[in-house]
C-alpha cells in the first residue's frame, strides 16, 4: 500500500495545546473510521506553522477526501517513493 506524506499549513500550528491537537487527532480518528480500513494515519509533525502527516492509503484521492471530510488543509501531498534510513548504508 503506498505511503504518503501530507503538508498542512496550519498557522501557529507549533503553538497549539494539548487539548487542542487531542481535538484534531479525534476528529481524524472519526474521519478515519468513516472513510474505512484502508487508509492509516502513521504519524504527524507539529511544526512552526505546518503539520507534516503521515498516511498509508490507496491513491492521493482517499487522502484528501480524509482531508476534505475533516475539514484539515491539505496543501501538498507527497507519494514516498523510498524510506531510508541510516541502516540503509550498510545495506547496499
Amino acid at each position: 500500500m503506498p505511503k504518503f506524506v501530507i503538508e498542512r499549513e496550519v498557522p501557529g500550528a507549533g503553538q497549539l495545546t494539548s487539548a487542542e491537537l487531542q481535538s484534531i487527532a479525534k476528529r481524524s480518528n472519526g474521519v478515519l473510521r468513516q472513510l474505512g480500513p484502508e487508509i492509516q494515519w502513521v504519524e504527524s509533525y507539529v511544526t512552526g506553522n505546518h503539520l507534516h502527516c503521515v498516511y498509508v492509503a490507496p491513491d492521493e484521492e482517499m487522502v484528501r477526501e480524509h482531508g476534505r471530510l475533516g475539514g484539515f488543509p491539505v496543501t501538498r501531498v507527497f507519494q514516498v517513493a523510498h524510506v531510508i534510513d541510516p541502516t540503509t548504508a550498510e545495506t547496499l
